[in-house]
């Protein structure tokens, strides 16, 4: 009697993908070097850099040793959270001045959704005024703050469109978590308009104790702008007037839900 031995079986390669990304995301967001974090989960360094590559078919003892040291819940690295386009809320991207309010609010309306800044969310669940939560906690626990409220956001199953801050995207654990659930909108637009729009609504803070806010607007944006493009769409708010825009922008996301 012949037997033929079992082919062992090979991960869905999504799963892997999804793995990947969420332990990348963690370690980002514990500040761990991959060489910490393969000394922390016992795990030798060429294996997980295959791990975080998505080419690792890592055995489950082995990956609930990596959710321990990444200090997460095992089912967090496995459970696709990501929801159908049509149940997701929409997130916009992009700096100061690109029109995320404006156009989030429109956009809103239009489409029958409530409108959201996360800015004012993580207000909310601090009990204080951003200049205070900046100014009594700093910057980390701002982004904690911010983490929370894509969450609730998440849970309570409403979709709403959602003007991001400009900097969420620096932060993969939660960028990760808008990107799973959101339709994410870049709104890509010139720094001269930005400065232009903010200066228009009398709001003169870019340019004290700048002595070229432009440049450093430029680079500003020039540091984010791989983060953005990462986006599901993109929208140029320089090319159109604002009731354009919006069609445009309408338009766009629809076709894409």
């Amino acid at each position: 009697m012949h037997y033929i031995a079992a082919m062992p079986q090979v991960p869905n390669p999504s799963l892997l993908e999804r793995i990947a990304k969420r332990v990348r995301a963690r370690r980002s967001e514990l500040g761990w070097t991959m060489a910490e974090a393969a000394k922390q989960s016992g795990l030798s360094a060429r294996f997980y850099a295959q791990v975080e590559s998505a080419e690792a078919n890592i055995a489950i003892g082995r990956l609930d040793a990596l959710a321990t040291a990444l200090q997460v819940p095992l089912v967090n690295l496995l459970q696709d959270h990501s929801l159908a386009p049509t149940e997701r809320g929409i997130a916009l991207l992009g700096i100061r001045g690109s029109g995320k309010s404006t156009l989030g609010a429109m956009l809103a309306k239009s489409m029958g959704l409530e409108f959201l800044e996360l800015d004012e969310a993580i207000e909310s669940l601090a009990g204080l005024k951003l200049s205070e939560v900046f100014a009594l906690h700093g910057e980390s626990y701002y982004r904690r703050l911010g983490g929370e409220a894509i969450q609730q956001l998440i849970s309570s199953g409403t979709p709403k469109v959602v003007a991001l801050p400009g900097g969420i995207v620096l932060d993969e654990h939660v960028y990760a978590l808008v990107e799973n659930n959101f339709t994410t909108v870049w709104l890509r637009t010139e720094p001269e308009d930005c400065m232009a729009r903010v200066l228009a609504q009398g709001d003169h803070r870019p340019m004290k104790g700048h002595a070229d806010a432009m440049a450093e607007l430029r680079n500003l944006l020039a540091a984010r702008e791989p983060y953005y493009q990462r986006a599901a769409l993109t929208l140029n708010t320089s090319i159109s007037d604002l009731a354009t825009t919006h069609t445009r922008l309408h338009e766009t996301v629809k076709s894409n839900r």
